[in-house]
């Protein structure tokens, strides 16, 4: 443990306003201000550490001196390149790629824009991506969540720690919302609010997702956050995902000539989902169906699934329940392989099948 003691002093004003206020509050000076906290150290095992209490409390200012000469992670953004480009230099373009996508920044075309230019819950796991991708030996971040929506706050919290917990670094966190400490899981957090550093192991919620067989009527919900442009699968069924009422992913199911298995295509997670890992446990809940006969032709049908997305291929490949079956890694055609257009869409990109093969199958 090590004490970090925190004093501050400015000039006690006496003008008439602040003299006014004084004596309406009851309050003697503004002057000073001072907050004593006991942290854990370097020597003790943890990777995550947050400081947490309401705006004024002494988070910035304990921050600034957990790891002395150690400035708040801020970094710079280039307005004339493209995120893709900045983050991971030193990284093969599949890593950071999947960097991206580790912390719910799943959408392609996201990753082809300027940092100035996304939007806040954009930025927000931009940045963590790229403190990922540096993964320097301590860091401390100042405003965590602060500026986004409370959802994507929480879905991007439990992604980053994810992440995070795979590196060797220890970093420090300093937010005021207590609404993430769930979703964040660290290894430790003070309150400055009461002075209090908290241990007590944390129990990540929990959420239902409700898995309805429909139309394309919510396509066009989803159809922004794909990453190709496509007609219509022909003959499908879709199913989408829902989290208390609200559309959060979406899958297209058909079958290949003669019945022998399904493809699924069209797999989206809205934004704010991404790095909840719902994309994975709603993709595979459905192939488990298929191949258990429940679909309606009655058949025990195997999925096979394609993709060019770098993030979603090391997934795949990770799970015992999938196994690769293709990968025409150098950006060929589908046209020019002899396959069927459609089945990748007939764009010039790299490609990777996949077949789910059962969560039983061992």
């Amino acid at each position: 443990m090590k004490t970090v003691t925190i004093e501050r002093r400015c000039s006690d004003f006496d003008s008439f306003r602040a003299e006014y206020i004084k004596s309406l509050f009851n309050v003697e000076s503004g002057a000073d201000f001072r907050i004593d906290a006991q942290l854990p150290d370097d020597t003790e095992g943890w990777g995550i550490g947050v400081i947490v209490g309401p705006s004024g409390s002494g988070k910035t200012s304990l921050g600034s001196e957990f790891w002395p000469g150690t400035k708040p992670w801020s970094p710079r953004w280039p307005k004339d390149k493209p995120i893709i480009d900045v983050i991971g230099v030193k990284l093969e373009v599949k890593q950071a790629a999947g960097m991206l996508s580790s912390v719910g920044l799943g959408s392609v075309p996201s990753w082809l824009r300027p940092y100035n230019v996304l939007s806040n819950g954009e930025k927000f796991r931009a940045d963590l991506a790229r403190l990922l991708c540096d993964a320097p030996a301590h860091a401390v971040v100042d405003e965590f969540s602060s500026v986004v929506d409370r959802q994507i706050a929480q879905v991007g919290a439990l992604a980053f720690a994810k992440s995070w917990r795979r590196t060797k670094g220890r970093v420090v966190l300093l937010s005021c919302h207590y609404d993430i400490l769930e979703w964040l899981q660290p290894d430790w957090w003070f309150d400055t609010a009461t002075g209090e550093l908290n241990r007590r192991a944390l129990r990540r919620p929990k959420f239902e997702l409700e898995i309805i067989e429909t139309d394309w009527r919510y396509w066009p919900l989803f159809e922004p956050h794909h990453y190709l442009k496509l007609p219509k699968m022909i003959a499908a069924k879709c199913y989408v995902g829902f989290v208390n009422g609200e559309p959060v992913a979406h899958v297209a199911f058909s079958t290949r000539p003669g019945l022998v298995e399904a493809r699924a295509c069209r797999l989206v997670v809205m934004p704010e989902w991404q790095g909840a890992g719902v994309g994975m446990k709603f993709l595979n809940a459905i192939c488990e169906r298929w191949l258990n006969a429940e679909n309606r032709f009655g058949l025990n049908l195997p999925t096979l699934f394609h993709t060019s997305h770098p993030g979603l291929a090391d997934t795949l490949r990770r799970q015992s329940c999938w196994t690769q079956v293709s990968g025409v890694l150098h950006g060929s055609c589908a046209r020019d392989t002899g396959l069927a257009s459609a089945s990748y869409g007939g764009h010039w990109r790299a490609v990777q099948g996949f077949r789910y093969i059962g969560a039983d199958h061992d």
